[in-house]
């Protein structure tokens, strides 16, 4: 995996995504600045890493980190302009929250609108090809992850705090039980059939 420099201006940051595939809460976005010389034997994908590195992993991302940011936007949000256009949207407000602000970004995936004064590059599967993606990824997951078990409180009968919103078949079966929360995105679709929901407050 490549440090930063992907390149020549510095500072540069990475910034990825978590959340987009799921039924429930929000879509999360990180953005991070690391140091040139920065390295890590355990850094990656934060989907290829177990739940305990990337907590493992967290704290020294914020503690060597030059700058990082992360944003939530909620399942309303999402309904109303879509997934898409709400991802894009949480990794630049993330960015926009950099001190020092960037000078170039690059972006997991293939999809990005372009910043004003920041030039970017696309990269598939960027967050396993450089350091300062993967780092946005582990705190882009791990801030989500906390986001989802503390409503978990709110509403435990979808065991938000094992699955995190996403489509299991617990979470889909707790749906035709108990209706739909705030925290569900309604523009998905929540189950095949697509029933009509009772809306839990």
């Amino acid at each position: 995996m490549l440090a930063c420099n992907f390149s020549s201006i510095f500072p540069e940051a990475g910034t990825d995504e978590a959340g987009r595939g799921c039924l429930a809460g929000p879509v999360t976005a990180a953005a991070v600045i690391l140091p040139k010389d920065f390295s890590n034997a355990y850094l990656n994908d934060s989907k290829q890493l177990s739940e305990l590195k990337r907590e493992f992993l967290k704290p020294i991302i914020e503690k060597e980190a030059i700058a990082f940011a992360v944003t939530h936007l909620e399942s309303s949000i999402i309904d109303e302009i879509n997934i898409l256009n709400a991802s894009i949207k949480a990794m630049q407000a993330s960015v926009l929250k950099l001190h020092p602000a960037p000078r170039y970004l690059i972006v997991d995936g293939n999809r990005f609108k372009p910043m004003a004064t920041i030039p970017h590059s696309t990269i598939i599967k960027g967050d396993a090809k450089y350091l300062s993606i993967a780092a946005a990824s582990v705190l882009a997951k791990t801030y989500r992850d906390a986001y989802m078990c503390a409503i978990h409180e709110e509403f435990p009968m979808y065991n938000w705090k094992q699955n995190k919103g996403y489509p299991t078949k617990e979470h889909r079966e707790a749906i035709k039980k108990y209706g739909v929360t705030k925290y569900h995105r309604l523009s998905f679709r929540l189950l095949p059939e697509q029933l009509e929901f009772n809306f839990k407050h």
